[in-house]
């Protein structure tokens, strides 16, 4: 039987940069939405403003065609024209402003690290991983059992787990049984959770199930 995370992912850089900040530690803790790492991203910014600059000029010559057609100094096709400059202007300050944002990694749920593969000022590139990280959800418990225990196998059936490490008993229930059965093995992997965990459970711990066929 073997101790897993609920969600456990490895995030990666979204850009080709340079790390300005990694902000956890090994094994720390991080509420969803904390700041994981952050990089140099001045350019970015730039193009930000810049294209604030470019919507601005372009809502102005907008303006300034609505107002010469009020007057019947501007054909209808120029107003249409500064109205598509001015949507396209917003699209690209969009793509700006989310080219930005790829330089803050965020977690996507709440956790804690379990690897760290970069360090500050450190170049990297696009895709390259940067933390590993689990949830702080309960951790699930993996383990084959026979197949012929499907005779009388459910899910909600509860057992007891051992954990070797702790040296503690647990009180666990089955959530979840595989769709299909190992033909070599005459197995079906089955999922569970403890149903009293403690903070001492940790990922890839291991230990022995116990079930009572009754």
């Amino acid at each position: 039987m073997l101790v897993t995370p609920q969600i456990e992912t490895t995030l990666s850089s979204p850009v080709l940069g340079r790390i300005r900040s990694v902000n956890v530690t090994l094994g720390a803790g991080f509420a969803k939405s904390k700041q994981l790492v952050t990089f140099y991203c001045d350019e970015q910014a730039a193009r930000v403003a810049m294209g604030v600059a470019e919507v601005a000029a372009a809502r102005e010559n907008h303006e300034a065609k609505l107002r010469l057609q009020g007057l019947q100094s501007a054909a209808e096709i120029e107003v249409a024209l500064a109205a598509a400059a001015l949507e396209k202007a917003r699209a690209q300050l969009g793509l700006y402003r989310t080219q930005a944002a790829e330089c803050i990694v965020r977690a996507p749920f709440t956790g804690r690290a379990a690897k760290i593969h970069v360090k500050p000022h450190q170049s990297v590139t696009a895709g390259q991983p940067l933390i590993d990280i689990v949830s702080e959800d309960p951790p699930k418990l993996r383990l084959n059992v026979p197949s012929r225990w499907l005779a009388w196998l459910t899910v909600g059936r509860t057992f007891t787990v051992t954990i070797d490490e702790t040296y503690r008993s647990y009180q666990a229930r089955v959530t979840a049984i595989n769709a299909r059965v190992d033909a070599a093995s005459q197995s079906v992997e089955i999922e569970g959770v403890v149903t009293k965990p403690g903070s001492e459970l940790l990922p890839g711990m291991s230990g022995t199930a116990l079930f009572d066929q009754r």
